[in-house]
């Protein structure tokens, strides 16, 4: 995202997984003295504290169920998914859709 990332990415949310360790180095700016954005930890076995986060993990195993072998799939595969996931009117969003409300805030 470049130059707009710290207006896009105020804060992510991440789990206790390994690969979010380096948490400092992940709100670190290389650009200013100060943070780039905020990283928040959910508690383990607290799906609540994600749920548009588990909602949206659902949706990627209608496509991609588990122990699928990622080798074996197409970047075509990969980008019809993306297209269907971010063009899904949600009821949290009001019935529209994450990428046209993305597209709403980066026109902002």
């Amino acid at each position: 995202m470049g130059k707009d990332f710290q207006r896009i990415f105020q804060t992510i949310t991440v789990d206790n997984g390994s690969e979010f360790q380096d948490c400092a180095g992940m709100e670190k700016s290389l650009r200013r003295r100060t943070p780039r954005t905020r990283i928040y930890y959910c508690h383990p076995y607290s799906a609540s504290e994600r749920g548009s986060n588990e909602n949206m993990n659902r949706i990627v195993r209608r496509f991609f169920p588990k122990r699928t072998n990622f080798d074996s799939v197409t970047a075509a595969e990969v980008a019809e998914a993306e297209a269907w996931m971010n063009n899904y009117p949600g009821a949290i969003l009001g019935w529209r859709s994450a990428g046209a409300l993305f597209g709403e805030q980066l026109a902002a």
